[in-house]
């Protein structure tokens, strides 16, 4: 214990005695609200201290809680991305499936419209490696009655032929390959001439005289003349023309989506398909009158 010098023994014993005194008056002394003075100074020697922990722990806990609720934010976020992206591949599967279901009633109309026609439908599982080719592989082939040099239509227009057929598949040559095409005709003036194909989306109808009028949305339709295809089916429509020599340059949009297609019909003979009654017409022409009978 460290020993205090004897002129400071005094000054130390009176400091004392004063703290004492000083204590002992606040312990007595209350405030205008009944309160001991020391418990007044115990109080406002805590409060900072208070708080400054209360504040600690409080900043301590809400980023705690933060730190949390940003892990739960991410992997709920990760989460929801997840389920987003497998919502966008169900809504694409959907939609496809919806326009399957178009096309194959589009296919199954316009078939139940010519039962008097065979054909056979066909879904497309290929295309040609080559840039050049345009040729599709079906799914049927000899074992389904295919044969060399058929037509291949869709409800909307004429697509190619048959160049080979295998016993389960069978190739076909689209109008628009170079070496593809069809006897054609134009509707309005029925002046006929070969619609061939260039390698690219438009056919060219060539022999057409410089002097004949061409109107752009002309139908172009098959002559029958070629022996694949039956009279009168839709090849597509005039967009362009314009002199050249020594014939008219003709092109034609095709009326098949020959750049997508999925489903199709093979026809098996090359009977004429008869087009398909309005009702409007039939009712129009009313019931058949009946001839008079003769008297007896």
């Amino acid at each position: 214990m460290i020993a205090l010098p004897s002129r400071h023994r005094s000054l130390v014993l009176l400091v004392a005695m004063v703290l004492t005194q000083v204590l002992l008056l606040a312990i007595q002394i209350k405030g205008e609200r009944q309160v001991r003075l020391i418990r007044v100074w115990a109080v406002t020697m805590i409060s900072p201290l208070q708080r400054a922990g209360s504040w600690t722990i409080d900043h301590l806990g809400r980023g705690w809680s933060d730190y949390v609720g940003l892990r739960n934010t991410h992997r709920q976020n990760r989460e929801l991305l997840a389920e987003l992206e497998r919502l966008k591949l169900r809504n694409s599967q959907l939609e496809s499936r919806a326009a399957e279901a178009d096309r194959l009633a589009a296919l199954l109309g316009f078939r139940e419209a010519h039962t008097e026609v065979p054909m056979l439908p066909a879904r497309v599982i290929g295309a040609s490696a080559d840039a050049a080719s345009r040729t599709v592989y079906l799914n049927r082939g000899e074992k389904d009655g295919l044969r060399k040099n058929m037509g291949v239509i869709t409800p909307e227009g004429v697509v190619g032929k048959i160049i080979e057929a295998f016993p389960d598949t069978a190739q076909v040559l689209l109008l628009s390959d170079k070496e593809g095409g069809a006897g054609a005709l134009l509707a309005g003036s029925r002046t006929q001439g070969p619609v061939g194909g260039l390698g690219e989306p438009l056919l060219q109808m060539k022999y057409v005289s410089n002097d004949l009028d061409v109107p752009i949305g002309e139908r172009v339709l098959t002559s029958g003349q070629d022996r694949i295809f039956p009279k009168d089916l839709p090849v597509g429509t005039v967009v362009q023309t314009r002199p050249g020599n020594p014939f008219k340059v003709v092109r034609i949009k095709p009326a098949a989506h020959l750049d997508r297609l999925e489903e199709v019909l093979v026809l098996l003979t090359r009977q004429e398909l008869e087009p398909k009654k309005e009702p409007e017409q039939t009712a129009a022409k009313g019931p058949a009158k009946r001839a008079p009978a003769t008297p007896r």
